[in-house]
């Protein structure tokens, strides 16, 4: 919901916060590496989920309004932006087909799941799922086959699923969902590797959100990228770095090398002046242009450089607490 609380919790009890609010005017920019800034899109609005279009020539992002948001798109060549979803509730977290002319994305309204729509607006929308188990979509296969999403699991954990795209364009459907990691601990956010080898994803199982990368197909190790906490894990289409959002709301980037099945990532470097604005769940607030030399960000209307809020609290077994309030224990 748009001016609530920003917060998110998983079904093994662990509720993360941030306090802070959505309603929160802003604008999106370019942040180079340098840290020089520079407008993409100034008109100011509440935006949420950006992202990029593969062949780097459009820009989707959600627009809220009201108590729901929609989808819309950017002709980066051009100021005209055009809006794709008129669904009620939120509608966000758009994933790009590999083609960059078809967009994934998430619905919680009164029709809520996953849903298909072509990027320039024409056709119908489809749905794809009917939203029973709260799939977010997350990233789509470099060939364009597969959906890789996190989902609930059978043990009632968020667990990281992927899924075939069967059909054609116009009337696409998903097969059945093959879980790709299901643990008693949270694990959302995956993201394909460029040569489709490996997945990117968060994870709770050392206590608290890190980032790892795993072969996607077949067995093998597991590498811990992020150190000291980490999410929304991005790759660079070069195939030489991982980005991803630290605690304290930096952007973070790591080279890598891969030769087999060896995974090889180096010492973290953040983005200078690079702070994210964060609003909890899965609402991402920057991409990696697809030239992997600057960023996009959604900052805050008016002043680009205000400190933004960091501090986030993690509470470990929420329902065991509700539950004992709830008997009347341990007050």
């Amino acid at each position: 919901m748009l001016g609530g609380g920003n917060f998110t919790f998983s079904a093994n009890g662990t509720f993360v916060y941030l306090a802070g609010t959505e309603q929160q005017s802003r604008t999106i920019s370019w942040v180079e590496r340098s840290g020089r800034k520079q407008s993409l899109h100034a008109t100011p609005g509440v935006y949420f989920t950006p992202r990029f279009s593969p062949d780097g020539k459009r820009l989707a992002f959600a627009v809220g309004s009201g108590n729901g948001s929609n989808l819309w798109v950017k002709d980066l060549d051009r100021d005209a932006p055009l809006r794709l979803s008129f669904l009620d509730g939120e509608n966000r977290w758009p994933v790009w087909t590999p083609d960059s002319k078809n967009i994934v994305f998430k619905s919680v309204g009164s029709k809520p799941g996953l849903y298909w729509i072509r990027a320039d607006g024409a056709g119908e929308v489809q749905r794809l799922t009917d939203g029973k188990l709260d799939e977010s979509p997350y990233s789509i296969s470099p060939d364009g086959k597969r959906l890789a999403f996190r989902q609930v699991g059978n043990g009632g954990s968020q667990d990281i699923f992927t899924s075939a795209i069967e059909g054609d364009p116009a009337h696409p459907k998903l097969g059945k969902p093959d879980l790709f990691l299901g643990t008693p601990f949270l694990e959302v956010e995956p993201a394909f590797s460029p040569d489709g080898r490996w997945l990117a994803y968060v994870s709770m199982e050392s206590g608290q959100v890190e980032v790892y990368v795993r072969p996607f197909r077949g067995p093998g190790s597991r590498w811990q990228i992020s150190s000291g906490g980490g999410f929304y894990p991005v790759w660079s289409r070069d195939g030489h770095e991982l980005l991803y959002q630290s605690l304290d709301n930096r952007v973070m980037a790591v080279s890598y090398t891969a030769k087999g099945d060896a995974f090889t990532p180096r010492n973290a470097a953040a983005w200078p002046e690079a702070h994210v604005m964060y609003l909890g769940g899965a609402s991402a607030m920057w991409d990696l242009a697809p030239d992997g030399k600057r960023l996009m960000m959604i900052l805050p209307q008016g002043d680009e450089n205000q400190k933004l809020p960091t501090h986030l609290t993690f509470l470990l077994n929420f329902f065991d607490e509700l539950q004992r309030r709830g008997t009347g224990q341990g007050k």
